[in-house]
């Protein structure tokens, strides 16, 4: 149950897990399509939908989502009306060009990758990665004066007759939605993160009392690679080596989204740094 290899190219485990078939994890409320006609004051944007009716949108994203964002291309809606909501739509998924130059779907939920992740673990697919898992909390306080929370915290799983785990100890896992990739090379942040900065101290501040996990969610099918986006945030990339040569382990999962689901394709391969 190795963590996660900086590598110049994937590890066997990587490779391994890229060529799998996909599976899907996660299915979707039936999603409508439109046309982006503008994003604005960050958590807004009007959408044309095909009957020629213009809406006013919730988008789950504050970044910039950089080479996600066209005004004129295709995105898919939910529309989930209710009393306790000032907007009936949100903003679930952009059409872009792909690492290929055909067209793929991305996901720009931000609130949805915690829940794909947890899916994942609880099917079992990343079990050769983690180990079996007995239980799953989410949001649970820790850091300095325990001021963040956890996305998940797992317990190891008993052996075989109740056997103590291989590694008894909890694993602190953290997830970052990513869409912003440059050909097959998936990029985290695309802007700076002052609190993912923060993530990465705290992770690597764990160790060696827990495991702790970095699972980038790469929300676009086309990537296959996984780096720090030094470009938009050197710092981050800094803690982010310093990070994985502490031990954080690293675990970008790879996904892929259609109008009624989400499919699970592998992991991606780990470089500590942007090439060129």
């Amino acid at each position: 149950m190795p963590p996660a290899q900086a590598l110049e190219s994937p590890d066997p485990a990587s490779a391994a897990a890229a060529a799998i078939a996909p599976c899907q994890v996660l299915a979707l409320e039936p999603l409508l399509e439109g046309v982006l006609l503008k994003r604005y004051k960050r958590f807004l944007a009007d959408v044309e939908l095909a009957d020629g009716q213009v809406v006013t949108v919730h988008c789950p994203n504050t970044g910039p989502m950089t080479g996600v964002l066209h005004p004129g291309g295709r995105v898919r809606l939910r529309h989930a009306p209710s009393p306790s909501r000032k907007l009936a739509w949100t903003w679930e998924q952009a059409e872009t060009s792909g690492a290929d130059g055909a067209p793929i779907w991305v996901g720009i939920n931000t609130a949805l990758p915690n829940r794909l992740v947890r899916a994942t673990i609880e099917a079992g697919l990343l079990e050769p990665w983690l180990g079996p898992i007995g239980a799953i909390r989410a949001e649970v306080p820790y850091g300095e004066g325990r001021r963040s929370r956890i996305d998940l915290l797992l317990s190891p799983a008993a052996g075989p007759d109740g056997a103590p785990p291989a590694d008894p100890r909890p694993i602190y896992l953290e997830v970052k939605n990513t869409t912003w990739s440059i050909g097959e090379l998936a990029l985290f942040p695309d802007t700076v993160t002052e609190r993912g900065q923060k993530h990465l101290r705290e992770l690597t501040a764990l160790l060696p009392a827990a495991r702790a996990v970095l699972l980038p969610c790469l929300s676009r099918a086309d990537v296959s690679r996984f780096a720090p986006g030094d470009a938009a945030d050197r710092r981050y990339g800094e803690l982010f080596r310093t990070a994985l040569a502490a031990g954080v382990e690293v675990l970008p999962c790879r996904y892929a989204f259609t109008a009624d689901a989400v499919y699970w394709q592998g992991l991606a391969a780990v470089l500590e740094r942007q090439p060129g």
